[in-house]
C-alpha cells in the first residue's frame, strides 16, 4: 500500500480516484433526475411531483452512486508483489 501513496501523494490510489469521480457523477445525475415537478402557481397541485422518476428512480441512482463512492474509498487493489 505504501507504493500507492508515494506515486500520488494521496492515501487513495489514482485508479480509485477515477471511481470516486464516477460515483460523484452518478449521484449528480440522480439529483438532476429528482429536480423539477413544482408548480408555478402555489394554488394548483401538480401530480408530476410524485412521478416514478422522482420517487423511485432518482433515489435508487443516488444510492448506486453512494455505493460506488464507498467501494472506491474502501477498495484495495491487487499489489504487484502478490
Amino acid at each position: 500500500m505504501k507504493e500507492n501513496t508515494e506515486e500520488t501523494g494521496f492515501a487513495v490510489p489514482k485508479r480509485n480516484i477515477l471511481y470516486i469521480i464516477i460515483g460523484f457523477a452518478v449521484m449528480v445525475l440522480g439529483y438532476i433526475l429528482m429536480a423539477g415537478g413544482g408548480s408555478d402557481n402555489p394554488d394548483v397541485f401538480n401530480e408530476e411531483m410524485f412521478s416514478f422518476r422522482r420517487t423511485v428512480l432518482a433515489p435508487v441512482v443516488i444510492l448506486i452512486g453512494m455505493t460506488i463512492e464507498i467501494w472506491a474509498i474502501m477498495h484495495i487493489g491487487k499489489s504487484k508483489n502478490r
